[in-house]
């Protein structure tokens, strides 16, 4: 945990953890609801989807998109959700719409 001193407001994205679960609960609201968090040397790891990790480090939210990092600013945890749901609840590539388990169901036959 961050030190408190007097006078100064807690802000829950000063604090990789924190910020992480908060990217968590907004994803959860967006359907992605089995999500696993690691936290540890100052950052923390989001695993969403098997092809999704989001990372939290140095005031950012950091994951890949088709091998190019996307970086989004830790003060919006909800706005990274917008983005990540955008992107992976309707992939450029097709016009179906997947749900955000689809990568982890079995394929049917």
């Amino acid at each position: 945990m961050l030190p408190v001193h007097a006078g100064t407001p807690y802000l829950p994205w000063h604090d990789p953890r924190e910020a992480t679960r908060l990217l968590r609960y907004a994803l959860h609201r967006q359907g992605f609801t089995h999500t696993y968090q690691s936290n540890g040397n100052g950052m923390s790891v989001l695993s969403v989807l098997t092809e999704l990790t989001v990372w939290c480090k140095d005031g950012s939210f950091v994951w890949n998109e088709d091998g190019e990092a996307v970086d989004h600013p830790l003060d919006d945890p909800v706005g990274a959700a917008h983005r990540i749901a955008e992107r992976y609840r309707h992939p450029e590539s097709s016009t179906e719409v997947h749900s955000p388990t689809d990568s982890v169901r079995e394929p049917s036959a």
